[in-house]
């Protein structure tokens, strides 16, 4: 991804998501909390001194969390999940830690939306010089491409076979391209899009962006890894968590005035993340961009590109017919 302002993972991942076990589609209810009952319980005791105060702060931290993590998604823009998905992704079961911050709670506001291709199964995205490069899963359909915004392909490389590309990002006159489990990273020139080089790692690879410094790249798990763009090294990982939580399935990255954006797998949230402390700054709400009809014929929310004449973000999804030019306003 871009610096500037503002395959069988449980053979699941990269599935369609209507092939994903009940469709996505299932909305059930939030899980009842007794949070409430407890407070009840506590009023009538009594309170002094800094012990209620520091009750009172990890009451409502708790509430906090009740409504931001327990609450369950109905964004149109496909692979919604209910309470115990997100339940996954953010670890309920650690304990909160005080001193942690809520995050800034923001939306896109679409200012335009571009035409974007329904066969690109979407997992890198970046903007340069007036144009996108996108980095396409799937084995036997992955590719490397470059498109205008309105979704003309003007250059494209296919990835072999039995690759599932992931995770894209822009080192100069150099694009980086990972693979989901085959341990590869590809590196192409950007102009001709051939191969100078190929570098080895350990584990997955989902999303993928550069800080101007290290290449930062997502493995699903709740971990950032910076890497020295020369030797693909591993120089430094980060723990990411929101409200001192671990949170997981980070996937699409977008490198953005030294903050990390990244998308989170199966959910329409896109996070902004410290990448000094990987303390999630800001939550944002990317729900609602497709209609119920086009999202039947889609997959998930994934790919984030920053336009930095316009200062806007351009995001897409997996086989998704538009790419949606947004602001971020508060919610």
């Amino acid at each position: 991804m871009a610096s500037k302002k503002s395959k069988k993972k449980g053979a699941s991942k990269k599935k369609p998501a209507s092939a994903k076990k009940g469709g996505g589609a299932a909305k059930k209810g939030p899980a009842k909390s007794t949070a409430g009952k407890k407070a009840a319980g506590e009023k009538a005791a009594p309170r002094s001194g800094k012990g209620w105060l520091v009750g009172a702060g990890l009451a409502a931290v708790a509430v906090v969390g009740v409504v931001v993590f327990a609450q369950p998604r109905g964004g149109a823009s496909g692979g919604g999940e209910g309470a115990e998905e997100i339940a996954e992704e953010v670890d309920l079961t650690e304990p909160l830690q005080l001193g942690t911050t809520v995050p800034e709670a923001l939306r896109v506001e679409v200012v335009r939306r571009h035409p974007h291709d329904t066969d690109a199964f979407t997992q890198g995205l970046l903007w340069h010089d007036g144009e996108l490069y996108e980095s396409t899963g799937l084995e036997g359909r992955s590719t490397l491409r470059r498109t205008s915004v309105e979704g003309e392909v003007r250059q494209r490389v296919d990835v072999p076979g039995d690759f599932f590309a992931e995770g894209l990002a822009r080192v100069g006159d150099r694009l980086f391209q990972l693979t989901w489990q085959s341990g590869k990273a590809f590196v192409y020139d950007r102009e001709t899009f051939e191969k100078v080089a190929e570098h080895d790692y350990e584990g997955e690879g989902w999303g993928l962006c550069f800080d101007g410094e290290h290449l930062v790249m997502s493995d699903g798990s709740d971990r950032l890894a910076f890497r020295d763009p020369e030797s693909f090294e591993v120089v430094r990982e980060v723990r990411v968590t929101r409200i001192g939580r671990p949170l997981r399935r980070l996937n699409e990255l977008e490198c953005v005035d030294g903050a990390v954006y990244a998308n989170v797998w199966q959910s329409d949230d896109i996070v902004r993340i410290d990448p000094a402390t990987g303390a999630v700054t800001a939550t944002i709400d990317a729900s609602g961009l497709l209609t119920r009809a086009e999202r039947r014929r889609t997959d998930v929310l994934n790919g984030i590109a920053w336009l930095p004449d316009r200062e806007r973000f351009l995001i897409t999804g997996k086989l998704w017919p538009w790419a949606f030019e947004v602001e971020l306003v508060a919610r």
